[in-house]
C-alpha cells in the first residue's frame, strides 16, 4: 500500500483503492491487514470503490501511543475524508465492532455491514472473554507477543499441534509483530455484549452475515445484532465458516449496498 492519509493524532494509514463507484471501506480483525481482504475488494471493485486499510500498528500504518478505540474510528474518519465525505463500511470478525463502533459514533456512513462479530451470548462466555482480557494484557506488558498470539489462536478454536505448526511457518513473525495489536481488537469489542441500546438509534441500514457452517453462537451473536437495530437485517451464508470466501459473500454485500443506496 503507497496510499496513505493521516489520522487526526497524526498517525499515517496506508490504504489502497479497488474500483471506482462508491465508496466501502473495508475493516479487517483481528491479526488482519489490508492485504487480508484484498479478495474481497477485488471481488467488489466492478460495482464499488473498495478501501482496504492497515489498521494502525499494522502493516504500512503507523501507531500513536496512547490507544483508545477512538483513534481508530478517527482513522475511519480521515480515509472516509479521503473519498468525497461519506462512505459505507463493512467489517468482518472484531472488525465489525469496530465498523457498528463508527457508524454509532456519527460518521457520515450510508450503510454498514458486518460478518460474524464475535460479541458474547450468555454469561459463560462474557467470564472466558473477561479471563482472556486479563491474561492478554498481562502477556502484552511482559513483551510475550508470541505467547500472546498463541492465547488468541486458542480462544478462536485453534488445536494445538496446528498452533505448532504456524509458529514454526514463515508467517509467524509477521504474526508477532502485531501481536499489541490484539488489545486493540479487543478494546473494540467493549463489553463484549451486543449493543442492543445503542444499535437500537442507529438509523441506517444494516446487514449482519452468518456462515451456516460456523459455531450456532456465532449465528446467534449476529442475529441479535441485526434484531436490535430499526433497519437491521440478518443472512447467512450457504456452507460458510468464519473464514468466509469472498466469492461467496461479494455478492451478498454488493446487494445490500446496491439496494440500500
Amino acid at each position: 500500500m503507497d496510499k496513505k492519509t493521516i489520522s487526526r493524532d497524526g498517525t499515517p494509514i496506508a490504504y489502497e483503492r479497488h474500483g471506482d463507484g462508491p465508496t466501502i471501506v473495508l475493516v479487517g480483525g483481528a491479526m488482519c491487514t489490508g492485504a487480508t481482504l484484498a479478495p474481497l475488494a477485488q471481488a467488489l471493485s466492478d460495482r464499488f470503490g473498495a478501501v482496504t486499510y492497515d489498521r494502525r500498528g499494522r502493516g504500512g500504518s503507523g501507531d500513536t501511543a496512547p490507544f483508545a478505540v477512538a483513534r481508530e474510528i478517527e482513522d475511519i474518519a480521515a480515509l472516509i475524508g479521503v473519498f468525497g465525505g461519506s462512505a459505507a463500511l463493512y467489517g468482518i470478525s472484531s472488525g465489525g465492532a469496530l465498523a457498528l463502533e463508527a457508524a454509532m459514533s456519527g460518521l457520515p456512513v450510508r450503510e454498514v455491514a458486518v460478518y460474524e462479530t464475535p460479541f458474547a451470548v450468555d454469561d459463560v462466555a462474557g467470564k472466558q472473554r473477561a479471563e482472556y482480557t486479563e491474561r492478554l494484557t498481562e502477556l502484552l506488558g511482559q513483551d510475550r507477543r508470541g505467547d500472546a498470539v498463541e492465547l488468541f489462536l486458542t480462544l478462536v478454536g485453534t488445536p494445538p499441534e496446528m498452533i505448532a505448526g504456524v509458529r514454526m511457518s514463515h508467517a509467524w513473525p509477521g504474526m508477532e509483530a502485531i501481536a499489541p495489536t490484539l488489545a486493540y481488537d479487543d478494546a473494540a469489542l467493549g463489553a463484549n455484549r451486543v449493543p442492543r441500546e445503542r444499535l437500537a438509534s442507529l438509523a441506517l441500514p444494516l446487514l449482519s452475515v452468518a456462515g451456516d457452517a460456523s459455531p450456532g453462537w456465532m449465528r446467534e451473536a449476529a442475529r441479535s445484532i441485526a434484531e436490535a437495530a430499526p433497519n437491521g437485517s440478518y443472512r447467512t451464508l450457504e456452507g460458510q465458516t468464519h473464514m468466509v470466501d469472498p466469492r461467496a459473500l461479494a455478492p451478498v454485500l454488493a446487494e445490500f449496498f446496491t439496494t440500500a443506496d
